[in-house]
């Protein structure tokens, strides 16, 4: 049999596997000669009290029983199979595509920006020269947005498919077997593109096809299915399959197929601002006082509030990080933020952002499915315009901004091509603007020492979620008219991160599955 218990040790201990094993063998009234294997399953911080605790659950695997093996990716030569495309090399992308081929199906992905290296030059230029590439930057090209924007793996969506499964495939691509423990996963930027190039490379070694620079342009749609796909508006492609995991900011791709008349509809999301705290105040604050524990990561928070009948809450908070510019076009300004392995940067920052449904919308027209984009994108240009028409972002003390007052100085910030002092509440709607007054208030409350003019907020934080989705249906995973069109991760409103999207990319393939399967071609 196997046994799991759940035994708490002091912080100092976390690493002392022998202590742990005792520990645990007492705990589940085990003898050591009884233990054929065992693992620390899950690991989570206390901190609700001064004496600060680590929370271990411990799996045992007695003789009798086999230890659990690890659900590595288990490919096929897939060169001469049936081709899928995969429009967009992000985590759904590149997870359908690793399915694909344990399925013994040809992926060929279709990737608009860089391979992983090559984006690193265009994320300098919009740091430190404020130029904004539209097909390669922190949004567009392989990876993803979450490559090179942290590369936190926390999901709730545990119901949607198997997290665990996408969390091993990690592993066997090169990430650090923690991620399988820790109750708040983490790669960091600095280690994540590694283990994307892993991923290419094992599927175009497998027979698996990857293009880059390589934009969908248009689709051929006939008697409802989808038969053929353009390419950078020069050559047709036929496919009878076509996974669609562009991602939430390809703006572009909504147009695409609203103009081809496929179905999409306006969704809620939610928009706000980057708060920007000293790592060690944040340390203080949720660690009681201690700043210098060698045994404690750098402190996290999570914060949520209603605030006149819509939430308010902490979105992608990223401990020791870095404040990015996340813009995909050159008339725009946007925030997000990451944090390397280590987050052993001096800053903590997170969004803060208020939950919209489209009908909250001063704009609102329910014929309109861009009526969420519309008034995202009017607020990124809008701050854009406010900060002087350049990659700085619009920025407010804390509470400055609460009291209206603009500020007259700044501490620093990590954001590297600047901020200019600008009254947020001049460039966020008042159904925004009102609500994070409020909010940080409450958080205050919730959160002694958080609500602080050594805070800096930074606008826009706008790209939390896409603002249309695409309708499929739950089981085929089709789009709900066009057979063969798979509306796939965060841009068709089915995911909310890596994780999620990962898990929806294999979901999307295991129907193009059962499909061949029950009606073999």
């Amino acid at each position: 049999m196997h046994t799991l218990v759940q035994i708490v040790v002091k912080p100092e201990q976390q690493e002392d596997l022998k202590l742990i094993y005792k520990i645990g063998l007492q705990k589940a009234q085990l003898h050591s000669s009884d233990v054929s294997d065992w693992r620390i399953r899950k690991r989570s911080i206390d901190a609700r009290k001064p004496q600060i605790k680590i929370n271990l659950q411990l799996e045992f695997w007695t003789q009798d029983c086999l230890k659990t093996p690890p659900q590595n990716w288990t490919p096929s030569q897939v060169d001469t199979q049936k081709k899928i495309a995969i429009i967009g090399a992000g985590p759904a992308g590149l997870y359908a595509a690793l399915r694909a081929m344990e399925a013994g199906h040809q992926p060929v992905i279709f990737e608009r920006g860089k391979d992983v290296r090559a984006r690193r030059r265009d994320l300098a230029a919009i740091n430190k020269e404020q130029i904004v590439h539209p097909e390669s930057n922190y949004c567009f090209g392989e990876g993803g947005a979450g490559t090179y924007s942290d590369g936190k793996l926390y999901t709730r969506s545990k119901k949607r498919g198997n997290v665990l499964k996408a969390m091993e495939w990690l592993v066997h691509f090169g990430a650090s077997e923690d991620i399988l423990v820790d109750a708040h996963p983490h790669i960091g930027t600095n280690k994540l593109p590694a283990i994307i190039t892993a991923m290419r490379t094992a599927i175009m070694e497998g027979g698996g096809e990857v293009y880059f620079n390589a934009k969908l342009t248009d689709l051929r749609i006939e008697n409802n299915a989808i038969n053929a796909i353009e390419i950078n508006g020069e050559k047709w492609h036929d496919f009878s399959e076509v996974v669609l995991a562009t991602g939430h900011s390809a703006r572009d791709i909504f147009y695409l197929l609203h103009k081809r008349g496929v179905a999409i509809a306006a969704k809620g999301f939610a928009l706000g601002v980057r708060a920007e705290h000293p790592q060690q105040l944040i340390d203080q604050i949720q660690y009681h006082g201690q700043t210098d524990n060698p045994y404690l990561p750098p402190a996290s928070y999570a914060l949520v509030t209603q605030v006149k009948g819509m939430g308010v809450y902490s979105f992608c908070m990223c401990p020791g990080g870095i404040i990015a510019p996340c813009a995909t076009d050159k008339e725009e300004v946007v925030t997000n933020g990451w944090s390397p392995s280590k987050r052993n940067n001096p800053y903590a920052n997170s969004g803060i952002v208020v939950t919209l449904a489209p009908e909250d919308l001063p704009n609102y027209d329910p014929n309109n499915p861009f009526v969420c984009l519309e008034f995202q994108q009017k607020i990124e240009r809008d701050c854009w315009e406010a900060a002087g028409k350049t990659q700085r972002v619009p920025a407010q003390r804390m509470i400055d901004f609460v009291q209206g007052k603009k500020s007259v100085d700044f501490p620093k910030t990590s954001y590297q091509p600047g901020i200019v002092s600008v009254d947020l509440s001049e460039v966020l709607p008042p159904i925004i603007a009102q609500r994070l007054k409020k909010a940080f208030k409450d958080f205050g409350v919730k959160m002694k020492g958080y609500y602080t003019n050594e805070a800096v907020l930074h606008a826009p934080e706008s790209r939390t979620s896409s603002p249309i989705s695409i309708p499929r249906h739950p089981e085929t995973m089709e789009h709900i008219e066009i057979q063969g069109l798979y509306p796939c991760g965060e841009g068709a409103g089915y995911a909310g991160g890596i994780m999620s999207a990962a898990v929806d990319g294999i979901n999307c393939v295991d129907a193009i599955v059962r499909k061949y399967t029950s009606t073999p071609r």
